[in-house]
């Protein structure tokens, strides 16, 4: 046989068994554990228990932001729903946290035009900011578009409020890119144009939304140059103040915030396990972001995420499922405005020399299941993709290479870091806004997700890695 044919021939061969062998235990796979997963979902939609804690936590509780009174207030109302499920163990894991308040006062205001004098524009604070003196801030405002046009007109910032206007690119198919693309100007923007003289920042919301709704999230400040105060603007009073700026370009803002940061203080992560029955040492942790912002509740970013997390627990409780390896709920504290928690949770199983074979970070809302996105080795997500005909149950289509989340990211030596993925489409919708309420989470949406992630922990369990 001619040896150019023959090389193709044999990679074919081994592609051929490596499928046939694929397919022949995802087959078995799908044999052993089929009825539990139709158990774990029949549980969760004829139950929908974990959409209901979520009412009770947004209509009764609400926002959660780090250091606050509410967020305290929901980390014992989670300690007391682990304890109620009667899972093995429950801890709180303390955690120092930042103090930032919003204040009472946030608006802006053209003071000074021909036009356009008393126009307010519909703004909040973003995270961390710090505040304006009494009576705020009265400035010209420049427009920027990128941090390479900021260095271009270096001169003409000083003294003025930078309005950063670049938009979310409603191109890019995958939310998580758009946001990804323009979310710079929000976090760094304030202390680049404070380094060229700037008293102030405007920013435009990061959303794929088309409203008038700020959507805020945290800055970060270059201890190096001096901070300076910075806003959200609704998208419709961002264009506005654009077109504003066409006709008038030395129009003034009046900018007034009384935001506030404190010191450190001492919060905690919600920990709850239930032990393993043949390999209690080996962890699979699932878990999400306990803090949300202060605007709307935090329904989809990160309460409906947590709840799915918390009710896995629940589900395994309620059908007596004994799991051969311990599963172990985290509701991570400070993940918004910092990374309190999971640095605390770090510490915390290096210190105890914790095994944990994987972790499932929920953090993307609670809308369809769609996928699991793994931070491991390859051979390792081969054989996670064996499980596809059993998760498919729950409408996942995917598990695929990528990243997990911020707070299991610092988990060391685990065997894989996993992030569950549900349809992105409106998440940025309702992200770090007043959107992102109760009535945005739909049940059956958020059940299937937590049916998925129950299924997932279960595999992960019984058939390790």
């Amino acid at each position: 046989m001619n040896s150019k044919i023959a090389v193709p021939l044999f990679v074919f061969l081994l592609l051929f068994i490596q499928i046939s062998s694929q397919t022949e235990q995802s087959k078995k796979i799908l044999d052993k554990h089929s009825d539990t997963a139709e158990q774990i979902i029949k549980s969760s939609l004829s139950e929908m228990k974990g959409y209901e804690w979520l009412r009770d936590l947004c209509e009764n509780i609400g926002p959660r932001l780090s250091g606050s009174e509410e967020s305290m207030i929901a980390i014992h109302w989670a300690e007391e729903k682990f304890n109620q499920m009667g899972v093995d163990s429950v801890w709180l894991q303390p955690a120092m946290v930042p103090k930032w308040v919003r204040g009472n006062i946030e608006k802006a205001t053209i003071v000074k035009s021909n036009k356009f004098t008393g126009r307010e524009l519909n703004v909040a604070s973003l995270g961390s900011s710090v505040g304006t003196p009494k009576g705020g801030i009265t400035a010209e405002v420049i427009e920027i578009h990128s941090f390479k046009e900021l260095e271009q007109k270096a001169e003409e910032v000083r003294g003025k409020i930078v309005f950063f206007n670049r938009p979310f690119n409603q191109t890019f198919v995958n939310t998580f890119r758009g946001y990804g693309d323009a979310v710079d100007q929000r976090g760094s923007g304030p202390s680049k144009a404070a380094k060229f003289g700037a008293i102030g920042a405007i920013v435009r919301s990061v959303t794929s939304k088309y409203d008038n709704v700020p959507h805020v999230g945290t800055l970060f400040y270059d201890n190096s140059v001096k901070k300076i105060p910075a806003a959200a603007i609704g998208l419709i009073d961002a264009d506005f103040l654009s077109n504003a700026l066409k006709e008038e370009p030395n129009l003034q803002v009046n900018l007034e915030m009384d935001c506030e940061n404190f010191e450190n203080v001492l919060s905690y992560n919600v920990i709850a396990q239930i032990n393993g029955t043949e390999f209690p040492d080996e962890i699979i942790v699932v878990g999400g972001h306990w803090d949300s912002w202060d605007k709307g509740c935090g329904a989809h970013d990160d309460g409906a995420p947590c709840i799915q997390t918390m009710e896995v627990l629940d589900i395994f409780k309620r059908l007596d499922i004994k799991p051969k390896r311990t599963i172990r709920c985290v509701l991570f504290i400070n993940e918004e405005n910092g990374i309190g928690g999971a640095l605390a949770y770090a510490d915390s199983i290096k210190s105890k020399n914790e095994y944990h074979l994987a972790a499932i970070e929920s953090d993307r809302g609670a809308y369809t299941p769609r996928g699991f996105s793994v931070t491991a080795d390859s051979l390792t997500i081969l054989g996670m993709q064996n499980w596809l005909p059993v998760l498919n149950k729950s409408l996942i289509e995917w598990i695929r290479p990528g990243g997990s989340g911020v707070d299991i990211s610092r988990i060391e030596g685990a065997k894989a870091l996993i992030g569950y993925v549900p349809d992105d489409q409106r998440y940025f919708d309702v992200h770090h806004s007043d959107n992102d309420v109760f009535d945005e989470v739909h049940p059956r949406e958020m059940q299937l997700g937590t049916s998925a992630i129950a299924i997932l922990t279960y595999l992960l369990s019984e058939e390790g890695l």
